[in-house]
């Protein structure tokens, strides 16, 4: 399988403007620009959309894997929140924190755990990164 997404960049780094656009048409012509990437203004960025990438991978990769351990979750609720930091040579990804929470009526706690590790290590986006991940995981029961 392959998916495709472009970017169109027009004008210098910060007063130059660009945007985004993903096969499925998610994303048309979506801008983004320098001050919706580094000074809060509104609109979207990389790390947003990276955030959001890791977010979705994990949640279905542990739902699979709970249905892997006969627990069927009611709901998943995955926030990923991306690390962006100036290092040496310039800016790098490093770190994507999770903070999850999950409902399951009558789960085990500890089958839920290393459920939500093996997730973690193991959803595809998570084996992209070359960053620390690491995670928040929370159950209702």
């Amino acid at each position: 399988m392959k998916r495709k997404a472009s970017a169109i960049w027009n004008g210098g780094l910060k007063d130059g403007k660009g945007t985004l656009t993903t096969e499925s048409g998610v994303l048309d012509a979506t801008p983004y620009s320098f001050s919706t990437r580094f000074e809060g203004e509104k609109g979207t960025n990389p790390e947003e959309l990276i955030g959001a990438s890791h977010a979705g991978c994990f949640s279905m990769a542990l739902s699979m894997i709970l249905g892997q351990v006969g627990l069927t979750p009611e709901k998943i609720e995955t926030t990923a929140t991306i690390t962006l930091e100036q290092v040496a040579g310039g800016f790098s990804v490093t770190a994507s924190h999770l903070d999850v929470t999950v409902t399951i009526p009558g789960a085990d706690a500890a089958k839920f755990q290393e459920a939500a590790e093996t997730a973690k290590a193991n959803c595809p986006i998570s084996k992209l990164l070359n960053a620390k991940i690491s995670m928040d995981a929370k159950l209702i029961a």
